[in-house]
């Protein structure tokens, strides 16, 4: 065994290889990123060819033709006795034996290149990871070692679990790990720790009061070191301070007709009784609430009155005298759907967040790629000012500019490889293509797309607590069919078998999934072959459906101001406090009459 340094574009590849199968181009991406960083870190193992022609490569193939790419001329090379078997038993031991560094374990190397003077950025780059993740990592520097210990196994959290676990102290995180702490072998329940953990924080961005005011309610400000950069930070974990001085901001700022509103069970302003709420701009007369959201930030809402009208009477004949009688009206029974509202808007994340997953990682062909960007153009949150007459513009098209960027040459033209290309191309498509139910939902084209591309296996376990706290009796009882739990009488009961027996096996509800039903994707077809797809024919259900259009056929700016400005999650988090509640009341009907009261079952759906 010798070391030497050789041309990588004379080393011939094995025939005997274990690994045939063609990496993903966002692998190749990464290692060629770390090259061209640090260089090949691991020399290649390489044996002489029979008859002294050359050498053949035993070990290190992609790490050969990725300093290839790289433009590297000389690589260092370990030269070892050709086997009787060619390479092939060490080969396959090379590739099986191999195990991936845990999370753990790249906190503390990065915490390494911190403390020689690398920044995260050099660390991103050098490793071919977002920004985002390397402060995820970091956040261990403040995890119990008990439960580093637990996660250096391969059970870790998610971002928005491991946030609130790294924000307590060490004290709170080991009494909470007592309770919680699993037995061998099983995951944690790490969503059970997070929630232990978690204490409400209202930010200063959310502030509408002054330093007058937070002086007087003796209000602090922290700062989130690993909050996003281009966001204030500072928060308070002294939520009734926080509120009374938002209130007593609302109470000097009410506008003329004003007044001060609470929240109902589903998050929204309790108007006054048979008030018809205004979601464009207010008329003359019409009155403003103004309240506190679920996060402490000022709303407002604009409603109006109704007139009092005297109620028609019709005489009846029959009647002794002929007296009036009121003229009856038969008001049909209201049903709750399958999933609420609240469920419609978790199923939107997940999907996103599995098309996306997918869109980096499952392997797809070049064409269906290429088909991809074409139907990528056909999503309702998309559309091109090309001068035609149906064109509009692009919703944030300056995001899409970074990635032309890496196409374009020193010399001002076009100039890429084919694995570059690939990689900009997902990335791309990840960006315009989304699934929530806001308005960068991207329609059905979204869900063709994640269909097309096998993204239901990178779907979540929707057999939680909040999302299962979504359905409706019906549906809920229908999750039981095929299993081994039976419905309970009370829909809490259900519920918590079901969460319980979905701990050990993956659920996905069929409303979750990616493909179309025959009939949303045949009214889609129809619509876009006999209007040519035009703007104004986007789909009802689409982020601007269900908004009238003006005489002139343009949208109303106030409304689509109203719905830019209505808030949202950019991280895709998704809540259940809603659902939550609701669930309550209706479990409370059901252990006394063993129905679900119908008009307060559609109110939330409505909601």
């Amino acid at each position: 065994m010798q070391l030497m340094k050789v041309d990588p574009r004379a080393l011939k590849d094995n025939p005997d290889n274990t690994r045939q199968s063609q990496s993903t181009p966002q692998a190749d991406a990464l290692l060629l990123a770390t090259i061209k960083a640090v260089g090949v870190i691991q020399p290649p193992v390489i044996f002489a060819e029979a008859g002294g022609n050359g050498y053949v490569i035993e070990a290190g193939h992609r790490r050969t033709r990725m300093a290839i790419a790289a433009g590297i001329e000389e690589i260092d090379v370990i030269v070892v006795e050709a086997a009787n078997d060619n390479g092939a038993m060490r080969s396959m031991i090379e590739n099986v034996a191999r195990e991936p560094l845990n999370p753990v374990d790249q906190w503390r190397g990065i915490e390494r290149l911190v403390a020689l003077g690398w920044t995260e950025e050099a660390i991103a780059i050098a490793l071919a990871l977002p920004v985002r993740q390397i402060r995820k990592l970091r956040l261990l520097a403040n995890v119990l070692p008990a439960m580093l210990d637990h996660m250096a196994k391969g059970d870790m959290p998610s971002e928005q679990q491991l946030r609130p676990i790294s924000a307590a102290s060490l004290d709170e995180q080991k009494e909470v790990w007592k309770a919680h702490k699993p037995k061998k072998s099983e995951t944690a329940s790490w969503w059970a720790i997070a929630n232990g953990l978690t204490k409400t924080r209202m930010f200063a961005r959310d502030a509408s009061f002054g330093d007058d005011l937070r002086r007087a309610y003796g209000i602090e400000w922290a700062e989130d070191l690993f909050g996003p950069a281009d966001e204030d930070n500072r928060y308070t974990t002294n939520v009734e301070a926080f509120l009374g001085a938002q209130q007593e901001w609302m109470s000097s700022n009410l506008p003329k007709e004003g007044s001060i509103v609470e929240l109902n069970n589903w998050g929204q302003p309790q108007l006054p009784p048979k008030a018809e709420r205004i979601y464009g701009k207010p008329g003359k007369g019409d009155c403003t609430a103004m309240y506190l959201d679920r996060e402490g930030k000022v709303q407002s809402a604009h409603f109006r009155l109704p007139e009092i009208k005297k109620a028609k009477r019709k005489v009846d004949p029959t009647a002794p005298g002929g007296e009036d009688t009121n003229e009856a009206i038969d008001v049909a029974g209201k049903t709750r759907p399958d999933v609420t509202r609240n469920g419609l808007d978790m199923i939107g994340d997940f999907r996103t967040d599995a098309l996306h997953e997918a869109l980096a990682r499952a392997p797809i062909e070049d064409d269906t790629l290429l088909a991809l960007l074409v139907l990528a153009f056909a999503g309702q949150n998309v559309s091109v000012d090309s001068g035609s007459e149906t064109s509009n513009h692009l919703y944030g098209s300056k995001r899409f500019a970074r990635h032309a960027v890496r196409l374009i040459g020193e010399s001002g033209k076009l100039q890429f490889d084919t694995d570059t290309l690939r990689v900009v191309a997902r990335s791309t498509l990840i960006d315009a293509l989304s699934a929530r139910t806001n308005r960068t939902d991207s329609g059905i084209v979204a869900r063709i797309a994640g269909d097309a591309i096998g993204a239901d296996t990178y779907l979540p376990n929707m057999g939680t607590e909040q999302f299962l706290a979504c359905l409706s009796r019906p549906a809920l009882e229908a999750s039981c069919g095929g299993r081994s739990v039976a419905p309970r009488p009370r829909v809490r009961d259900t519920r918590a078998a079901l969460v319980e027996h979905f701990k050990e096996e993956r659920f996905v509800h069929p409303s979750g999934l990616f493909a179309p039903d025959d009939v949303k994707m045949s009214e889609w077809l129809a619509k876009n072959t006999e209007h040519g797809g035009d703007d104004d024919d986007a789909p009802a259900d689409g982020p601007m459906g269900g908004i009238e259009d003006g005489a002139d056929g343009e949208s109303d700016p106030s409304i689509e101001a109203e719905l830019v400005d209505k808030p949202h999650d950019p991280e895709g988090e998704v809540g259940g406090n809603a659902a939550d509640t609701e669930l309550e009341e209706l479990d409370e009907a059901d252990a006394d009459t063993g129905t679900e009261d119908p008009d307060t079952a559609y109110g939330i759906a409505a909601e």
